[in-house]
């Protein structure tokens, strides 16, 4: 931040917010738990068109030996998100808290060097023999154990936050151009017809934000688009082999491998993913994708993916694409784009491909700086993913 403005919302505590996926939702949710009224607009007809339609997704933290600023606001931000999907989501059809195994490919991950919370035992730990042998690697495999981390699945956190008393949403809403009207913003449609007006407007709609807030003087949050895809199929179709090869708990390591949980058809599935494409603003499910997640497998889990390559084929692989946005140092952009240029714009955006484990966080965040309440993190750490920290000076 340049320097920390005041904090605490003197003005309506009504709220404009565009976009329903993870960031608007997270947003949403927190500011109507603390008495708001929020209004939230999407141009999609329902839940999970865009990003938030992943159909699951891990809440486990970024671990590195100095315990960077990555390390420190994943970690805030995945306690944040298994706190909030324990108070709405049903534990195993929602979520669940299942540990994760970080298979540690090429040594890139080290635990901190020292305790990061001294007071509890640590939440990420080299992984037991038991816990390799259990995901069907090689002893000795350099593999750590995350003991606070899990699946969930996002459109079910973004419908329960949706259903907070206090927020109404509107859908198939698309706002093309946003402009100040005395005191409040209002969001127009393409016809310049009034969708919405509030004092605050937080503009939460992934890489679609960029096209709303470009034209405005002096922005300069440098949204870019990440798309990706996720390769799955149905445990039904599996052999006996193959289920028995199947490891208890996920993995990530070089993308994740998950499995046991349903699909919107209600089946039970196994899946892998995800790709990663950068300065692409289409997501088609394409054969290709399904190829590299195959090869994604067969480097993270190869004893799992030599005994799947049966299940890749045309017949029965199924896939999920979508585009997600991200920022250069992979952090997130939220609060006022520009408090003193743009007062009452904010954003929420930018979460890359760890929307799960951080935009609870972020909503929280700006809920509490709102209303002037003690923040979920330190300051040294709020500033890293402050929007102000683009202002052009």
């Amino acid at each position: 931040m340049r320097t920390e403005p005041a904090r605490g919302w003197l003005g309506p505590r009504q709220a404009l917010v565009i976009g329903a996926g993870l960031s608007g939702s997270a947003v949403a949710h927190s500011l109507a738990s603390r008495g708001w009224r929020v209004t939230v607009l999407d141009q999609a007809d329902g839940v999970g068109a865009g990003a938030s339609g992943l159909p699951v997704g891990l809440a486990a933290p970024h671990v590195s030996a100095d315990d960077n600023v990555l390390s420190r606001i994943t970690r805030a931000g995945v306690q944040a998100t298994l706190q909030r999907a324990q108070a709405l989501l049903q534990s195993g059809s929602d979520w669940a808290l299942s540990g994760v195994l970080e298979h540690n490919l090429d040594g890139k991950r080290r635990l901190p060097n020292a305790p990061t919370q001294a007071s509890s035992p640590p939440s990420s730990t080299p992984a037991s023999a038991t816990q390799i042998a259990a995901a069907g690697l090689p002893p000795g495999t350099p593999a750590l154990w995350h003991a606070q981390a899990g699946w969930i699945r996002p459109r079910q956190l973004v419908t329960a936050q949706l259903q907070t008393p206090g927020v109404q949403v509107h859908w198939d809403q698309k706002v093309n151009t946003i402009a100040r009207h005395g005191d409040e913003w209002a969001v127009l449609d393409a016809q310049g017809q009034t969708l919405g007006e509030a004092p605050l407007l937080v503009v939460a709609s992934a890489f679609d934000s960029l096209a709303l807030l470009q034209p405005l003087p002096g922005f300069a949050v440098p949204l870019n688009p990440l798309r990706g895809q996720v390769s799955f199929g149905h445990l039904s179709d599996l052999s006996a082999t193959q289920t028995q090869a199947l490891p208890p708990f996920p993995v990530n390591g070089h993308g994740s491998f998950i499995s046991g949980v349903p699909t919107p058809d209600g089946q039970a599935a196994w899946f892998v993913g995800s790709t990663f494409e950068r300065h692409c603003e289409q997501a088609p499910v394409r054969v290709e994708d399904h190829d590299a997640n195959q090869v994604r497998l067969a480097t993270l889990l190869p004893a799992l993916g030599e005994a799947m390559k049966t299940q890749f084929g045309p017949d029965s692989i199924q896939g999920w694409a979508g585009l997600r946005c991200t920022l250069p140092n992979r952090l997130p952009a939220v609060g006022p784009i520009d408090a003193q240029g743009l007062p009452g714009l904010w954003i929420c955006a930018g979460m890359g491909a760890r929307g799960i484990s951080l935009a609870v966080l972020c909503g929280e965040l700006a809920a509490a700086w709102l209303d002037n309440e003690a923040l979920p993190l330190p300051l040294d750490l709020v500033k890293h993913v402050w929007a102000e920290r683009y202002v052009r000076s």
